[in-house]
């Protein structure tokens, strides 16, 4: 057994989790940091700083240091990195971990050295950098090691990857810098412009969840929203229904299958009939828009189904990757 604790963490946009070697789950909490305005002062981090968010006087800022999955601030991740590992750690804070960071698979070398060089300052011993479909698909219980192709999909709060593997590596890679985030943007963005009603993110993402669906509602769901008059500044309350939500956000929806589309159309033919037999593995908070797997399935020709735990598979799978170094060093950035 190591001297030394082992970490892995899923750096999301919206969410961040931490896994321990044979603790597993240890850590889950808001991408958020609460800073003041003029001395730049770390004031919350995590659920703390969420709390804030749309409710801080001018003095606090609140924000998200990570866009489209790649670090937006790089302080201010420093400063939250080191937040959640002393969390982690508690008493043992003193003993450096080991800790690998997932990242997109399309990531530069600039992004790579910043997540790497950020994670060492904020106190680990010593760091490593996987590609998020590659641990997604370890997290899922997808043989990557085979010489069989499979293909995975993951639809993150920022950043969302279609990757085919084989062999333990990426073949096959297509990447776009929105997901579940941009649903809600959509979604708050509609409601101004149609019925001159200002939401939040958080309303946005309850709108999204409740009635919205990634494919055409054959019945209408209705829910009355809150919030207040963008023109005059009053309270105001509406009601909507799925179907306009979902012709809101269906170009969003549209991206993501042409990039699924796009993924396969590099991909060898041999990995493709395997896919064919195979199926889609769908991970990330994003896929639990309803019918999202109906969607893939409807629009690609093969079958997708979500795995278990869609939002934990990055996570796990790099925690799975940390055990077993020797196994996974190759596939390691």
């Amino acid at each position: 057994m190591s001297l030394f604790r082992k970490l892995s963490i899923d750096l999301g946009t919206s969410r961040s989790l931490v896994w321990e070697v044979e603790r597993g789950l240890v850590l889950d909490e808001p991408t958020i940091v609460a800073i003041g305005v003029e001395d730049r002062q770390i004031l919350a981090v995590g659920e703390e700083a969420s709390v804030m968010l749309g409710k801080s006087p001018e003095y606090i800022e609140v924000i998200k240091p990570m866009r489209n999955g790649v670090i937006a601030d790089y302080e201010v991740i420093e400063a939250m990195l080191k937040y959640f590992l002393r969390k982690v750690m508690g008493r043992m804070w003193l003993v450096k971990p080991e800790v690998m960071l997932c990242v997109p698979a399309g990531v530069t070398q600039v992004e790579q050295r910043a997540v790497l060089e950020a994670t060492l300052s904020a106190g680990a011993r010593r760091a490593y950098l996987i590609d998020e479909p590659l641990a997604g698909a370890i997290g899922a219980s997808i043989p990557v090691a085979d010489s069989f192709g499979n293909m995975i999909v993951g639809v993150g709060g920022g950043v969302s990857e279609a990757a085919v593997i084989s062999l333990g590596g990426v073949v096959a890679y297509k990447s776009l810098r929105l997901g579940g985030n941009k649903i809600d943007e959509v979604i708050i963005d509609y409601l101004k412009d149609k019925y001159d009603l200002v939401v939040g993110e958080q309303t946005a993402e309850n709108i999204k969840m409740k009635i919205g669906s990634a494919i055409r509602p054959k019945r209408s769901k209705k829910m009355e929203v809150s919030g207040r008059s963008g023109i005059y500044g009053l309270p105001k309350k509406v009601e909507i229904d799925s179907l306009e939500i979902f012709e809101s956000i269906e170009g969003v929806l549209r991206e993501i299958v042409d990039m699924i589309k796009r993924t396969l159309k590099e991909t060898p033919p041999e990995l493709v009939a395997d896919i064919m037999d195979r199926g889609i593995v769908l991970i990330g908070g994003g896929v639990g828009l309803s019918d999202f797997n109906k969607l893939v399935s409807k629009e690609i020709g093969v079958g997708a189904h979500i795995a278990l735990e869609p939002q934990l598979c990055v996570v796990k799978g790099s925690g799975i990757a940390m055990e077993n170094l020797e196994v996974y060093r190759r596939a390691l950035r």
